[in-house]
């Protein structure tokens, strides 16, 4: 009888060690795992990168990521312009060869598209006026002394754009030739596809003449699906 009360305190606490043990080791994987979750919630969050030439992500400026107008498609545009006027006989003859550096001022692009691109068309009007001073063979109005004398001489809105009232503000800034321009998109879409074509049509006149000097577009194309 004796013996097996003792047999059955000894099973008895040989069960309850074994117990705490499972109990320990149940924390033990449970603390692990939030560990684990943890650090997995962790990797899964917001971070940021800084992209282009010499970060960590140089490549982060390639992909598009919508259909808007973005700045390779701006540096595009702008290069296949500028291409295509330093290559034209205006430039080469009467820019180039000419007996000093010419004074161009640079009136904003028009947007012809139906998209709101307010920030878009900044930087484009910013890309084309560094372009034009990265020549070294052309001066450049500053757009403030632009916009200054459009207001003394009272300009409605959109004045600006007509080429006798820009050869008129061409005279007054000392200017010998104006450039102006228009950005143009045409969008289309079938089924689970939509492609916009962007048109940068650019032009330089005579500010005395009002003469079209040189002028060409550059075409940039851009597609989503789903």
């Amino acid at each position: 009888m004796f013996l097996a009360v003792g047999g059955r305190a000894r099973k008895e606490r040989v069960v309850t060690e074994l117990m705490k043990h499972m109990r320990r080791k149940s924390f033990l994987y449970m603390g692990l795992l939030v560990f684990i979750l943890g650090v997995a919630l962790a990797g899964c969050g917001p971070r940021a990168y800084r992209g282009g030439e010499g970060t960590e992500r140089p490549e982060i400026d390639e992909p598009a990521m919508s259909l808007v107008l973005d700045r390779l498609d701006i540096d595009y545009l702008v290069e296949k312009n500028f291409e295509a006027l330093e290559a034209s006989r205006f430039w080469r003859e009467t820019v180039v060869r000419g007996p000093e550096r010419p004074l161009m001022a640079v009136w904003p692009i028009e947007n012809h598209t139906s998209q709101h691109l307010a920030d878009q068309m900044e930087a484009l009007l910013q890309s084309i006026e560094t372009r034009i001073v990265g020549t070294g063979q052309a001066r450049l109005v500053a757009r403030d002394r632009q916009r200054e004398l459009a207001r003394e001489i009272t300009l409605r809105q959109g004045e600006i754009f007509d080429p006798a009232t820009a050869g008129r503000i061409g005279r007054q800034l000392g200017a010998a030739y104006f450039m102006t321009g228009r950005l143009t998109g045409v969008d289309e879409r079938i089924r689970n596809q939509r492609r916009v074509q962007y048109r940068l049509f650019i032009q330089v006149l005579d500010v005395e003449t009002g003469e079209i000097l040189f002028q060409n577009e550059a075409l940039r194309t851009k597609l989503i699906k789903g």
